[in-house]
């Protein structure tokens, strides 16, 4: 199926990186250590990460297609957060962000089989990541997580000024990784930024789908575990 194939390239976050875990456990964290049980008069933090997580999904969701800046991403994951709970998002604490942004990208909670599956195509292929996270987040993540050894070249977004889906960031992918579209492949979990983006550059693409959402018609191969690319590679 793949045998054509000597480049792979992954997404970060949701497809490596946990991220929606290791945000629970940071704002969990700061919930009760901001008063924020006694802010909301809700004694868990459950419904607070629950609605910030929806919104951090569709923030980001513009962020891609350049809707919204980061500046404002920031602002609004949180704002309408408070506002759909019923508070006024003026209450918000700027210093609540700045430890969440401080403390989220040192977590280390991978998805299931990530350094085995990694280390496994390290030696049969040549690996990279392309990422619509920020610089200084996406470094953090990378060292404190042990995953910068496992890719031979590293894009962001927010230092090339392109996000995925823009086919010219995976054009500019390529030819960083000296990598020809025919032999390459992109694995992430996000349909329309990494899977649409990558066909749409004329790169064959693997939807990861560990949250086993309908597969679209137009998306050729799915995984619900990272182990499985060492049965297909």
């Amino acid at each position: 199926m793949f045998n054509d194939k000597k480049h792979l390239f992954f997404d970060l976050d949701h497809t490596i990186w946990d991220f929606d875990k290791n945000a629970e456990e940071t704002l969990h964290d700061l919930y009760f250590k901001y008063k924020f049980d006694d802010l909301f008069n809700i004694p868990t933090s459950d419904s607070f990460i629950e609605t910030y997580t929806v919104n951090n999904h569709r923030v980001w969701g513009l962020y891609h297609h350049g809707k919204i800046d980061k500046p404002t991403l920031r602002y609004l994951r949180f704002a309408d957060t408070f506002t759909q709970l019923g508070v006024d998002p003026s209450m918000f604490p700027t210093e609540f962000e700045e430890e969440y942004l401080a403390i989220c990208p040192t977590k280390t909670n991978l998805f299931p089989n990530a350094h085995e599956t990694l280390a496994y195509l390290k030696d049969k292929y040549t690996l990279h990541l392309i990422s619509n996270g920020f610089k200084e987040a996406c470094e953090k993540k990378l060292e404190h997580s042990k995953l910068s050894s496992y890719f031979n070249t590293i894009v962001i977004s927010e230092i090339i000024g392109i996000n995925k889906p823009d086919p010219r960031i995976f054009e500019h992918a390529l030819q960083n990784g000296q990598a020809l579209r025919e032999q390459a492949v992109m694995i992430g979990d996000n349909i329309d930024a990494d899977v649409r983006g990558a066909q749409n550059a004329g790169i064959e693409a693997i939807f990861f789908n560990p949250l086993e959402v309908e597969k679209p018609g137009d998306v050729n191969y799915m995984i619900k575990d990272l182990k499985e690319l060492q049965e297909l590679f």
